[in-house]
């Protein structure tokens, strides 16, 4: 039987903030090479200390709740998660209980169809978004037969988000968890680098009969796997939970509740214990924080300001697809890879602004050269080319952001006009581009410096072709008896006489003519 896969994720993401939550402990996030050294009494749960809250940490995650569409709470408070386990100091954990920041969201993602340019898009509900600390870690030291504690981690700001189980496969989960992550690195509360630790996903999987679908009660038995430090990670599980969870109701058997790792290694889960429900963690509030209040009308300074907030938020990467598609005609594809980095769109952007005032200043010198509105889409489209295909490779071998490139918005720009009108040719184009990645500097100084002007002078490309035509007689006396494609040929011949320099186009209509 084809059985249907009910999919929710709970995803984990440490805030970037300067301290951790209940304490003025640097915030490390747990990456420091040296154990215990960002720990004080607070945070490792001593007798006597009190936790303050941080109150940037509460913001981030209104932050995220506003990006994802939530109802943001008027009152929230802290309870006190209890159990047991070696990395968690206290003996409880700082989280939230029934009164969480923010709930009832959702993110609308875009689902590519077979067909190229096909989409589909899907609404994922979150059920809530809180805020708890993180726990320590635990270091196993297999050959002593020794467990170590370091504390580092423990209390750094944890952001807990709960989706609804409208997931229904491994390709919706991945989805969900990148956009997740570019939308959190848009907001900067935090990094969300899976392989750090930064944002970590959980996935509960369960599937069921699909003729029973109307019947709630009839969700099949949910699992939780851990263990999951990177989107092929959670695709991979679920994908092995969806077969051996079908396996087993096909032989008749059933399906455990129960908690499972995930052994990337061998591609499969395995058990480590039974499922907990919330009663298991005996919930109470948090006696030494009193609830806080979230002043939706930003009337009072000394609470936590929803309008203001909500005015701190960016425009975010699908709203920035959609818009570059739109304003600039840029392929979508394109548009969703720019748009993925924050400084690499705000970068393009300001690159788009120099091209418009470089194609400008040259058409008033020529009024020949077609408008800016009519000449744009075809400039973005050759601008946005050679960043993907050329600039984005200089970047990744030199092993740098754009905005700590010598290749700036500017000087890219007049180098893609130069391109435009013809001044150079695309050889010499990636020749200067990689002196500009080197040196920096203005492209047309370069073009005078390396000599790499191109030939555009009717009688000297004319003069060219005649010698050219005169060295390759078969070739000639083919292309006028059919053989069309021997004009490429011909003209990368005067491109080879020319050392690269002569205007290909130019030198194609002459070459035609003489042919005639």
């Amino acid at each position: 039987m084809n059985y249907l896969p009910t999919i929710g994720l709970e995803i984990h993401v440490e805030l970037k903030t300067a301290s951790k939550m209940f304490c003025s402990c640097k915030n490390g996030l747990g990456l420091e090479r040296e154990p215990n050294i960002h720990i004080c009494p607070t945070c490792t749960g001593q007798p006597g200390t009190l936790p303050l809250p941080n109150r940037k940490a509460i913001e981030s995650v209104i932050k995220a709740g506003l990006a994802l569409n939530c109802d943001i709470a008027k009152i929230s408070k802290f309870d006190r998660k209890n159990y047991f386990y070696p990395d968690l100091p206290k003996g409880y954990q700082i989280s939230q209980y029934d009164q969480p920041i923010c709930k009832n969201g959702y993110l609308e993602i875009e689902i590519q169809g077979e067909k190229k340019g096909e989409i589909s898009k899907k609404k994922i509900g979150i059920t809530r978004i809180h805020i708890e600390e993180d726990t320590g870690k635990s270091n196993h030291e297999l050959a002593k037969g020794a467990t170590l504690l370091d504390f580092n981690r423990a209390g750094v700001p944890l952001m807990e988000l709960v989706s609804d189980p409208d997931i229904t496969s491994a390709e919706e989960a991945g989805i969900f968890c990148r956009e997740l992550q570019k939308i959190f690195r848009y907001l900067d509360i935090s990094d969300a680098d899976m392989e750090k630790g930064h944002m970590r996903c959980e996935a509960n999987i369960s599937v069921m009969d699909p003729d029973l679908e109307h019947i709630m009660e009839n969700f099949g038995t949910k699992v939780e796997v851990k263990n999951l430090n990177s989107f092929k990670a959670v695709e991979k599980a679920i994908l092995y939970e969806i077969k051996r969870q079908s396996e087993l109701l096909d032989a008749g058997k059933k399906v455990i509740s129960e908690t499972l790792g995930w052994d990337d290694a061998k591609g499969v889960t395995y058990a480590q214990r039974t499922k907990e429900g919330a009663a298991d963690y005996r919930y109470f509030p948090e006696p030494d924080i009193p609830p806080f209040e979230i002043d939706h009308q930003g009337r009072d300074p000394l609470k936590i300001s929803l309008p203001a907030i909500r005015a701190q938020i960016p425009e975010l990467p699908s709203a920035k697809t959609a818009r570059f598609a739109e304003e600039y005609s840029m392929d979508r594809s394109d548009a969703a890879i720019i748009a993925e980095d924050k400084i690499l769109s705000g970068w393009i952007e300001d690159m788009i602004s120099e091209l418009a005032e470089w194609h400008s200043s040259h058409r008033q010198a020529n009024p020949a050269i077609p408008a800016w509105e009519d000449e744009k889409a075809k400039l973005v489209k050759m601008a946005t080319g050679w960043y993907l295909s050329k600039v984005l490779k200089i970047l990744e071998d030199k092993k740098i952001s754009v905005n700590e490139s010598k290749i700036t918005a500017e000087n890219f720009a007049q180098l893609i006009t130069l391109l435009n009108i013809g001044k150079i040719n695309s050889s010499a184009g990636q020749e200067i581009l990689m002196a500009i990645a080197e040196e920096g500097g203005d492209p047309e100084e370069w073009i005078r410096r390396k000599n790499l002007g191109q030939v555009d002078n009717d009688a000297e490309l004319s003069a060219m072709a005649d010698r050219i035509l005169l060295a390759f007689p078969v070739q000639v006396s083919d292309y006028k008896a059919g053989k069309k494609p021997l004009l490429q040929f011909l003209v990368g011949q005067v491109m080879k006489e020319s050392k690269g320099k002569a205007n290909p186009g130019k030198t194609a209509t002459i070459l035609e003519g003489k042919l005639k």
